[in-house]
C-alpha cells in the first residue's frame, strides 16, 4: 500500500530545475504552481507533497537552527500523528532531523499544508520533542538512512494520502526505486546553460543509482508562456 506518486516539475529547456532570471519564469512558475496545488485548478487532485530536507530548508525554513532542548523529558517510541485529516500535507525527508521548524503548517500554492517529518532512527529524543512541541507529525522510516517504501506505507497508513506529489533532487531516488508512478514535466521556453543548477533528474552516490527507465506519453499540451506540458506513465526498465 502506497500513495500514488507523481512527480511535478517546472523544468528548462536544458533540462534544469532551478530558477531563470527571465520575465517568463514568472507566469510559467505560476502555470506550474496552479496545475498542482491552486485548489480553483489544480488537476492531480493531490492530499500531499514531499520534498527532501535542502528543499525545504531552501523554500521554508531557511536554515534555522531547531530550537531543541537537549534535557527534554523521554518521547514515547514509535510514530508520532499530529493531525491525520488535514486537506494537505507538507512532507519533508530529514534523516538527521536538522530542520529548524516554527509553526506545523506552511502556506504553498494557496494551500494550508500539515507538516510530517521523514525521520530515521538517528534522530535524537531532544528533536522528536521539538516536534511534539510543535505537534509536528513524524514517522520514522529507515534506520541510517530513509527506507522509502517504508515511508509511502506509513503515510498511507498513518494520514490516508491517495496521491502525492515529489519535487528537487530526490526526483531520481525515488524513481530509480521504482516508486513512482507520473512524470508531469511544465517545460519553459527559457535556459540559462549553467552546468551547476540541478537537473531534472541525477544520480547521486550512495543515494540512487544510474540504470535505464523507460516511460509512455499519456499527454502533451502547449500552454501559455510558449509552455508546454508533458505528462508521462513510468513504464520502468521495459
Amino acid at each position: 500500500m502506497k500513495p500514488y506518486v507523481l512527480i511535478h516539475t517546472l523544468m528548462t529547456l536544458d533540462g534544469k530545475i532551478n530558477s531563470v532570471d527571465v520575465p517568463r519564469f514568472t507566469g510559467t512558475s505560476e502555470l506550474y504552481q496552479a496545475l498542482a496545488l491552486y485548489p480553483d485548478q489544480q488537476v492531480f487532485d493531490i492530499d500531499g507533497y514531499l520534498n527532501g530536507r535542502t528543499s525545504t530548508d531552501d523554500n521554508i525554513t531557511h536554515y534555522r537552527t531547531p530550537a531543541v532542548n537537549e534535557k527534554a523529558a523521554p518521547v514515547p517510541e514509535g510514530d508520532f500523528v499530529a493531525v491525520d485529516d488535514a486537506t494537505m500535507y507538507y512532507i519533508s525527508m530529514d534523516p538527521w532531523g536538522r530542520l529548524g521548524w516554527e509553526t506545523n503548517d506552511v502556506f504553498y500554492g494557496k494551500v494550508h499544508a500539515h507538516v510530517i517529518e521523514i525521520l530515521t532512527d538517528q534522530v535524537s529524543n531532544a528533536y522528536k520533542a521539538f516536534l511534539r512541541q510543535l505537534n509536528i507529525s513524524y514517522i520514522i522510516a529507515g534506520e541510517n538512512a530513509i527506507d522509502k517504501p517504508l515511508a509511502l506505507r506509513k503515510l498511507a497508513e498513518l494520514f490516508n494520502i491517495q496521491r502525492m506529489m515529489i519535487g528537487g533532487v530526490i526526483n531520481w531516488s525515488f524513481l530509480s526505486e521504482g516508486l513512482v508512478d507520473e512524470v508531469s514535466i511544465l517545460m519553459g521556453a527559457f535556459a540559462n546553460g549553467d552546468p551547476d543548477m540541478p537537473a531534472l533528474f541525477t544520480a547521486k552516490a550512495g543515494l540512487s543509482e544510474i540504470k535505464p527507465i523507460a516511460f509512455e506519453l499519456i499527454d502533451v499540451q502547449a500552454l501559455e508562456h510558449d509552455a508546454v506540458w508533458l505528462r508521462y506513465k513510468v513504464k520502468g526498465n521495459e
